[in-house]
């Protein structure tokens, strides 16, 4: 049995992070940028080996046919409870679709493989812990806060037939030998989900062994569904810029790479481009770091960020959110210790003083360094 976790929104400690795979298990998902949500009626067509001409479906039909992959092109919209294995050895992805990925970023791209595996079942995220552990990586920061992954899912289901995606987590030693054939019957047997979905550059098993090809094959060996989906790209001009500075691998696809990058060069409207929504940044004190206040600013030591911040400098346009209903404009000034939050408002050291503030949520305008 595999050595599983969820992930509930109950958290404190927001320590999370992936890395590329290296060995092992190694999933790499591209994307078409979305569309509105009134697009939902996704054109399907098919990759075929040379034997097999191209064909094309309607919606909610993919090919059967040995060597065709269903393909889910850019026609899609822009669009936890706490589970464990259950006592009689049922798991609680039984019955469900599993998007298959790294999802350090929840950027757009991501989002459209949660909206496809919706429209097959009910929709889970699938990714591995344990990855750094075993490899020996340096830790580094998440993208998103883990305690701020549960909202950013949930604002999902209007793109995800209502339902909020659900996070599913594997411990990556339980599965880090295993055969492209061995991984796909654990998801059948173990788990025993419905289908699966990846993006069509994804590859699987021991060492990457198996691509999208054999992936559909295996799926449909084992009674499952398979649905692959072609690649979000990222139309963005500056990005070309990023890429060939840092000498990145990637080749125009969305990504969580490309959301650090932008995010280490201070472009917060590239940013919100990638992930769909403004990054928000989450600090939380603690017994030995607290936040100081002042009549127009707080301050907080970047110790106790939860997630990743962009790069030192002054941004512009910012919100301050105390609770649901108290937001505050503001400018937020990051330095090389400190994160500091200013405002307009001259009461503002009596708001945060009755508030007795434990976490701070920094959302990021469009404006850059």
């Amino acid at each position: 049995m595999f050595g599983v976790n969820r992930i509930s929104h109950h958290f404190r400690d927001c320590e999370f992070h992936f890395h590329n795979f290296g060995v092992g298990f190694r999933f790499h998902h591209t994307f078409h940028l979305p569309l509105k949500p009134s697009s939902f009626g996704a054109i399907i067509a098919t990759t075929t080996t040379t034997h097999n001409r191209s064909k094309c479906y309607s919606s909610g039909t993919p090919s059967k046919s040995s060597g065709e992959i269903p393909l889910f092109f850019d026609s899609f919209s822009q669009q936890e409870d706490e589970r464990e294995i259950l006592s009689d050895g049922v798991s609680a992805v039984a019955g469900g679709v599993v998007a298959l990925g790294k999802f350090d970023a929840l950027h757009i791209g991501h989002r459209e493989l949660a909206i496809q595996a919706s429209r097959a079942g009910p929709p889970f995220l699938l990714s591995f812990v344990g990855m750094a552990k075993v490899f020996g990586w340096e830790h580094r920061a998440p993208i998103v806060a883990k305690c701020d992954r549960k909202r950013i899912l949930s604002s999902w289901v209007p793109y995800c037939g209502n339902m909020v995606p659900e996070e599913f987590q594997i411990e990556f030693s339980s599965v880090r030998h295993l055969s492209p054939q061995q991984f796909v019957e654990k998801l059948s047997k173990e788990l025993k989900v419905h289908g699966v979905v990846a993006g069509e550059n994804y590859r699987f098993g021991y060492k990457a062994a198996g691509d999208a090809l054999e992936l559909v094959k295996l799926c449909e060996e084992y009674g499952m569904e398979a649905y692959i989906i072609k690649s979000v790209m990222d139309k963005n001009q500056f990005s070309t810029n990023i890429n060939s500075n840092t000498g990145s691998k990637e080749r125009g696809q969305v990504s969580s790479t490309r959301v650090r990058e932008a995010l280490a060069v201070g472009d917060m409207k590239y940013v919100s481009e990638l992930l769909g929504r403004q990054h928000r940044l989450i600090l939380m004190a603690t017994d030995r770091e607290r936040f100081s206040f002042s009549q127009y600013k707080v301050s907080a030591p970047k110790s106790c960020l939860l997630n990743l911040a962009p790069k030192e400098g002054l941004y512009e346009k910012c919100s301050l959110l105390l609770g649901e209903e108290n937001v505050m404009l503001c400018r937020v000034i990051i330095d090389s210790k400190f994160v500091h939050i200013e405002t307009d408002y001259g009461g503002s050291s009596d708001i945060f003083g009755t508030h007795n503030l434990q976490y701070l949520h920094i959302e990021f305008g469009d404006s850059s360094t």
